[in-house]
């Protein structure tokens, strides 16, 4: 991706888009599935949209309700050609659209923001909706002022966008305004929330040759049972990329193929997520994930196998914790079972997955490597995305400061909560400021003989400048 626009808020929402890891090519948004169409705020906004939409006949806009996290809850446009533009990237009724789903829009920038916001053309952070101009007003309830969702025009990036902010705004407005007349101001009735399916990326997440031996080996042994008819499951520790996996071997395996992944939320909730995407399952040129089948209770994980056992293997591919720990009624149709090393074990990993979660243009510092390349990762691929996106949101040169203290350590047993201070203060000395352990010890009130066997005792590794 290229810089962030000028305008002050677009850059803030970018940089926070980096942060959240929010894709820079192609949007994936979650598919919630629980939109609320029937709270007195999606009465009103649907109200006012409907008015709005009688009064532009013709128009290549798109009119929407969002609810207060960037949820689609309705859509309203006649044009089928901007209808089908936003189906295939997934604006529509049930999918998320928040800024921490899909990065800076102009819905997730006015809920984010609270004010009314107009994002241009490549002012999105994701290059997939440069061809769009979206303009959107969150709606505040009445009487209290809680965000209530948003009111979201779009169109194409080309057409004048000089109204558009103002319909939006005016809409938004008139909503508050119908619930205070309707309702005494009532606020929404909460939707649930949770993720019922996600989109996988149209294209592998990292090209395979510039990964380990035991990745390529798991991703070859996967795609060929795939090929094959055969149905998979995948194991191995949380984070380890099981579903990277599959989704990658799909690819390779269906590439006309949409990929779905869908992930179990509270047992209470698994009846009705599992009925929200069971209809995806046996339509052509589709093929489900279901992750983390070791957490689904037993009677959804029974009604999910009757569902897919008439259908083609590949229909349904699955990920657990281990072999052992799939729902009998899931194992039984399982042809292959294949497990993901974790990232302690495919040491060889770490850098290529670094730069692959680094921000274009991001450079690591020799420093920064040895410590990427040293630690076990307990959490896997997972941690390791979550440490490399906190650290290039703070610079575009990464080094050992901008790294997290518990990286920098060899210790690997559990600290109180006074040892893991002491191990961040020295930490932050040594490697934050570049501190001499002599210094470090001036600046922490200890001797310079207790600051050396602290250092020892954590685990700390040390600059050469430090020593």
């Amino acid at each position: 991706m290229g810089q962030p626009p000028a305008p002050a808020r677009i850059s803030a929402s970018w940089m926070r888009s980096e942060t959240y890891g929010a894709p820079t090519e192609a949007v994936s948004p979650a598919f919630t599935g629980t939109v609320d169409d029937g709270s007195l705020f999606a009465r009103c906004g649907s109200e006012v949209l409907a008015g709005l939409h009688e009064a532009l006949p013709g128009e290549p806009i798109s009119l929407m309700l969002t609810d207060a996290e960037g949820v689609v809850v309705s859509r309203l446009c006649d044009e089928r050609a901007l209808l089908d533009a936003l189906d295939d990237t997934y604006l529509a009724p049930g999918f998320a659209f928040g800024e921490r789903e899909v990065g800076t829009t102009g819905l997730g920038l006015a809920l984010a923001d609270r004010v009314p916001s107009l994002v241009r053309g490549d002012e999105h952070y994701c290059a997939g909706l440069w061809g769009y101009t979206c303009a959107a007003a969150p709606v505040l309830d009445p009487v209290d002022h809680n965000l209530l969702g948003s009111i979201n025009l779009t169109t194409w990036s080309q057409r004048s966008s000089g109204l558009l902010l103002a319909l939006a705004r005016t809409a938004a407005g008139q909503t508050s305004a119908l619930m205070l007349a309707h309702g005494r101001g009532a606020a929404s009735r909460p939707a649930p929330r949770g993720e019922v399916f996600r989109i996988a990326p149209q294209a592998p997440a990292l090209a395979a040759d510039g990964l380990s031996a035991g990745w390529r080996q798991a991703l070859d042994e996967v795609a060929a049972a795939l090929r094959d008819g055969a149905r998979v499951g995948i194991v191995g520790e949380p984070g380890a990329g099981k579903s990277a996996l599959l989704a990658a071997a799909l690819r390779v395996a269906r590439p006309r193929h949409r990929v779905l992944h869908a992930r179990p939320p509270a047992a209470a909730d698994a009846v009705d997520w599992l009925s929200l995407w069971a209809p995806e399952l046996g339509k052509p040129d589709t093929a489900v994930i279901a992750g983390r089948v070791h957490e689904l209770p037993a009677p959804v994980a029974t009604r999910l196998a009757g569902l897919v056992r008439a259908l083609p293997p590949t229909a349904l591919s699955m990920t657990a914790g281990s072999a052992g720990a799939v729902p009998e009624a899931l194992g039984r149709l399982l042809d292959v079972v294949v497990e993901v090393p974790a990232l302690r074990h495919r040491s060889a990993d770490v850098l290529p997955l670094a730069r692959h979660f680094a921000r274009p243009g991001t450079t690591f510092t020799d420093d920064a490597v040895r410590a990427l390349r040293g630690h076990p990762w307990p959490g896997n691929v997972e941690q390791l995305r979550r440490v490399v996106r906190d650290a290039c949101a703070r610079s575009t040169v990464v080094d050992r400061r901008h790294l997290p203290a518990e990286l920098l350590t060899g210790r690997s047993a559990a600290l109180t909560r006074i040892e893991a201070l002491e191990r961040d203060e020295l930490v932050r000395c040594l490697n934050g400021h570049g501190m001499s352990v002599t210094r470090a010890a001036e600046e922490l009130g200890i001797s310079r003989a207790t600051a050396y066997r602290r250092v020892q005792r954590y685990g700390i590794t040390l600059p050469d400048r430090a020593r």
